[in-house]
């Protein structure tokens, strides 16, 4: 059974979680909170995650670069595009939230979620002294994540600064991604479980309702990816590019495909590396670096969720949000998904880092994990065309790309 239950996907674990909390809830009722500690032991494991995930992802991404003078001609191109493009798909997943409220009119008051905080009223030069760290030791044991990132950033440039000196810091952080990655993992294991509690304690209470705002949410998710893809995406590989928009995604169809089945960027990393520089005709250098950079840092899809999703928990539990809240979600969207491991499930974790800064009650994740997976899928899709669109741009601007190796337009 134990072996059986392994071979399994988690995917199919966690969708058969979902599906058997709902029934049970139905049946069960309100009193199936009394299983919610197992979800709340599920969510305290996440928010355990934020600090170490965040800093040694950041760190060992930044330290990646290698070598300062890589941010040249190919590397400031690809950061800024990058940048540009997580700005736009975290607003637009705020927009969505906003026009199409999927969580307003619910009433939560059955949860108990607490008291709702209140995120602190600050001016713009408060906020901008509360970004720099005074004692970083201090930032990470209360989790104040703004200021955990910039210090994050800092060590991670001081690395590429030191150049030989530096490595074996920059390979210890390295390795403590990589471990971290594998406590996530461990961490994600306990999904199926934390989802059923969840989800029979939300579908018991609140009955159908959950699941039409959940619904939407889903459907949203997808809107927005598709959005990202069929304007932004296709505007950079059309008008910067400069390259046939069908062939483009032709090359880039199986990258994709693993993309969302496995919902990982990290394992499409080699399938998108070779369609970029066998597809695409990007040469080798520049598709290693821009493509790795992109599987890094770049996770617009996760960012455009955590907007949609702070959107979504501040109106199920009645948080008001002002536009310098507004802007908090954008920089930490943005800088959150930097930090994402790219693996499944790391969504979750994010959101933590992102509700906490602006008052969005952690019960929020209640609602979310049991359709996590289905929207994390279309995430990464979403993430790995971004990278591959970002990478032919790159290459057309500095001349790193042999147009007669491309699949032509003829062929498709």
């Amino acid at each position: 059974m134990l072996r059986l239950w392994f071979a399994t996907a988690l995917w199919k674990r966690v969708i058969a979680a979902l599906l058997l909390g709902i029934v049970t809830g139905f049946l069960w009722g309100p009193e199936a909170e009394s299983i919610k500690w197992i979800g709340d032991a599920f969510v305290r494991a996440i928010r355990m995650l934020v600090v170490p995930l965040v800093f040694l992802s950041l760190v060992a991404g930044v330290a990646s670069i290698g070598d300062l003078r890589r941010l040249g001609a190919v590397g400031w191109r690809a950061l800024l595009l990058f940048v540009v493009t997580g700005q736009i798909a975290v607003w637009l997943g705020i927009a969505l939230g906003l026009i199409f409220a999927p969580g307003r009119g619910l009433d939560t008051s059955a949860l108990n979620p607490g008291p709702t905080p209140v995120p602190a009223t600050t001016s713009a030069v408060e906020m901008i002294l509360s970004i720099i760290p005074e004692n970083p030791v201090a930032v990470m044991a209360s989790g104040q994540v703004l200021p955990l990132i910039v210090f994050a950033m800092l060590v991670g440039i001081g690395i590429v600064m030191a150049k030989e000196d530096g490595q074996p810091l920059a390979r210890l952080f390295d390795s403590g991604a990589v471990v971290m990655q594998k406590v996530t993992a461990i961490v994600m294991e306990l999904t199926p479980f934390g989802v059923f509690a969840l989800m029979a304690w939300v579908a018991g209470t609140l009955g159908l309702d959950a699941l039409s705002a959940l619904g939407q949410l889903v459907l949203l998710n997808y809107v927005g990816c598709l959005l990202l893809i069929a304007v932004v995406y296709t505007s950079i590989v059309r008008f910067m590019a400069k390259l046939p928009v069908v062939a483009f995604f032709r090359g880039i169809v199986d990258a994709v495909a693993v993309a969302y089945s496995t919902a990982s960027s990290n394992a499409a990393l080699p399938i998108t590396l070779r369609c970029a520089q066998r597809n695409l005709g990007v040469s080798r250098p520049t598709s290693s670096f821009v493509v790795s950079l992109g599987a890094t840092i770049n996770m617009d899809g996760t960012a455009m969720y955590l907007g949609l999703a702070t959107i979504f928990g501040a109106q199920i539990f009645g948080v008001d949000l002002s536009f310098a809240d507004y802007l908090l979600i954008s920089v930490l969207a943005t800088l959150g998904s930097v930090g994402a491991a790219g693996i499944p499930g790391t969504g979750l974790i994010m959101m933590a880092l992102v509700f906490g800064a602006v008052g969005v009650p952690l019960e929020t994740i209640a609602f979310v994990a049991g359709v996590d997976r289905i929207m994390d899928m279309m995430r990464t899709a979403t993430n790995v065309t971004g990278d591959s669109a970002v990478t032919v741009a790159v290459a057309t601007a500095t001349g790193e790309i042999d147009r007669a190796e491309m699949i032509s337009a003829d062929d498709v």
